[in-house]
This record gives structure tokens, sequence and C-alpha cells, in this order.
């Protein structure tokens, strides 16, 4: 029988830098990312994957950080928002979430932006229904859609979004 405890190795790319670690199976990836990488943007809100707090990329593609362990990301890469732009040169989806009063509470705007972000590399002309239904797995608690879907068409829009 194994100990459940035992610390295991594992090396991820994050935001394009290399880190390894050690950590135990059990970890979640949101928790890894956030207390031993100290990045805290990806947001730990329901831990069922229900709210899309959590929301990061894995490999070019969304994912909920809370149901992943660190280890299934070994090998891979992930995109936090805190990779996405930087303070002085904000993402094109950043910028419009911030001109469109989409940032609300600012609880849900990481993986709200993350999923904009794969929404508008899949269908990068999407319109308001194809945006709510794209964003449909991101709960907002605060006013609703009526900015973020605002941000993002004029993202979609006016802003290239890579």
């Amino acid at each position: 029988m194994s100990d459940q405890t035992e610390k295991i190795p594992i090396a991820l790319v994050v935001n394009g830098r290399r880190h390894l670690a050690t950590v135990e199976p059990r970890r979640s990836l949101v928790d890894f990312l956030r207390h031993d990488l100290g990045l805290v943007g990806t947001h730990v809100g329901c831990e069922h994957g229900v709210c899309g707090a959590c929301t990061v990329m894995l490999n070019g593609r969304t994912v909920r950080s809370c149901l992943l362990f660190a280890a299934q990301a070994d090998g891979e890469e992930v995109l936090t928002i805190e990779g996405l732009g930087t303070d002085e040169a904000l993402h094109p989806l950043q910028q419009a979430f911030q001109r469109h009063h989409a940032l609300q509470c600012g609880f849900c705007t990481p993986g709200m932006i993350l999923a904009a972000l794969e929404l508008l590399r899949d269908n990068p002309d999407p319109t308001d229904e194809e945006i709510r239904a794209g964003l449909g797995g991101n709960l907002c608690m605060c006013t609703g859609y009526v900015n973020i879907v605002r941000a993002v068409r004029a993202a979609a829009r006016g802003e290239k979004v890579k």
C-alpha cells in the first residue's frame, strides 16, 4: 500500500515559465497555482467545477483547475490570467473588460476572460447569443452578463485576440 502523502515530482510550464516542484498526489491545480506559485489571479469558487472562477488554460483549452490535480498537469502548459497581459500592456480582452466596466467585483473576471479568449479563438465574430453561450459555464453573481458580453463583442470587433 502506498503512502498517500508521499510527494511526487512534476514539471510544467506556467505562463511561459518552467516550474519544477514536488506535490502531494491530491494537490489541486488551483491550490498549486495559488499557494505554491503565488498566482492568486485564479480564484477558488465552488470547488465543484460549476462556477468557473478557477478557469485556466491547459495546452490552450480552458479547464477547471479545481477539478484537476497538479500532477495531471505534469509535462503540460498552463496559462493563468497573470500570463495573459501585464500591468503595462494589458491583453485586448483585459482592456475591453476595463473599458466596458465588465470587471464588476472581479471575482469571476479571470475565468471570464480566459473563457472569452477561448471563445474568440474558436469563433472570432460571435453574436451576443454565442457570447452568452460561450461564457455560460462561468457564473457572474454581480449584475449578469451585459457588460461582459459588451466587452467580448468589442474585443471581437475592434481588437485582435491572439
